[in-house]
């Protein structure tokens, strides 16, 4: 068993200690890390940034927009969403993988950005509401899940764009086509807030019958390190212990993070085991439970089906509501009192909202 000097060991609890005092509140620790990924981002020209492809004509009624469901390219969709989300985002991730971009055809431009991929594996509200732990080959043959919902700003304020986006996710275009690229029979769709506590509401509330609010997740984990303390903490056990975790595992960093938790502890004991011991638990102070949200597109039978007890698919009464139009139709009627409403108290956004360096967003919106 791998295992660090007492003085080694010493300094990676120090490292851990010193990087999470830096943070009271989760939205503190998001913008951290965000300001972290900008410091990488490339600049472009003035006037030449994918900033010139994102929504603008902000003049333009719900009633008259147009939409289409596209693929980017991996380099449109990581860097449009990079300075658009208030979080950081992975480039490679293991598994299903999905990425759709959503356009308004009159003006050609992108809206906001989703992708979808494998489902966590363990989710105490999806358990409660299966019944069970699902079986896992039955359940990533029938389930997917939202990580990326992110509306373009401020789009997402004027005409509720989070609404529209998380509707498209529900729709049975998304089913036809995970079931196309994987070989699906794909019943539910599942998806997270993007803060819990820290927010009264979501995106996602309101949008019953597509999506309901299904409880709270678990946070009993220690957030993730970020940024060059991070890389250098690797680099420094790594010289030392050697690899701690396979190049080409899934979840790599997540099982880095632990493995980098119990070296230590291992290798410490008495008042400095103690302490360290309360630097993660005041770590875990900033996770948050999240509220997590369901969509079973329109099929009555949706939990059997997941749970491996039948392929058959029973359709609701409102299964043709899931429908890209009948979707549209839904979010256009909730987004056009949404803009009228702010019009008229001259309230409307019309500045795009994108991270630079030089920028100051509201991270929790």
């Amino acid at each position: 068993m791998k295992t660090l000097e007492r003085k080694e060991a010493l300094h990676c609890a120090n490292v851990i200690s010193d990087y999470f005092k830096n943070f009271n509140r989760v939205d503190e620790y998001m913008l951290e890390q965000k300001l972290e990924q900008i410091k990488h981002m490339p600049t472009a020209l003035p006037g030449m940034g994918f900033e010139t492809d994102l929504f603008s004509d902000f003049t333009m009624s719900p009633e008259d927009m147009d939409f289409e469901i596209l693929e980017p390219d991996n380099k449109t969709f990581d860097s449009c969403l990079n300075i658009i989300s208030s979080h950081t985002n992975m480039t490679s991730v293991p598994g299903k993988n999905l990425k759709l971009g959503i356009k308004e055809t009159n003006t050609g431009k992108w809206l906001g950005f989703i992708r979808l991929a494998s489902p966590v594996i363990n989710m105490k509200p999806r358990n409660d509401l299966l019944g069970n732990v699902p079986e896992l080959s039955s359940f990533n043959k029938t389930a997917i899940m939202g990580f990326v919902i992110v509306p373009a700003q401020p789009f997402g304020f004027n005409y509720l764009g989070g609404k529209l986006l998380a509707a498209l996710c529900c729709s049975h275009w998304v089913r036809e086509r995970m079931n196309e690229k994987y070989d699906m029979n794909l019943v539910y769709f599942e998806t997270t807030s993007l803060y819990g506590s820290s927010k009264s509401t979501s995106q996602y509330d309101g949008m019953k019958p597509f999506l309901k609010n299904r409880g709270l997740s678990d946070s009993d984990f220690v957030p993730l390190m970020h940024g060059d303390k991070w890389a250098k903490l690797v680099e420094y056990i790594e010289n030392r212990v050697g690899e701690l975790v396979p190049r080409d595992a899934s979840s790599k960093k997540l099982k880095l993070m632990s493995a980098i938790q119990g070296l230590v502890k291992r290798s410490l004991d008495g008042t400095d085991l103690e302490n360290f011991r309360n630097t993660i638990e005041d770590a875990k102070k900033l996770t948050e439970r999240k509220r997590y949200y369901v969509s079973n597109y329109g099929i009555k039978n949706y939990i059997d089906i997941v749970n491996g007890k039948t392929d058959e698919i029973i359709k609701e009464e409102n299964y043709d509501r899931y429908e890209v139009e009948e979707l549209i139709k839904w979010w256009k009627k909730k987004a056009t009192k949404r803009y009228e409403s702010l019009k008229s108290d001259n309230r409307l956004r019309t500045e795009i909202e994108v991270w630079t360096n030089q920028t100051n967003i509201d991270i929790i919106r």
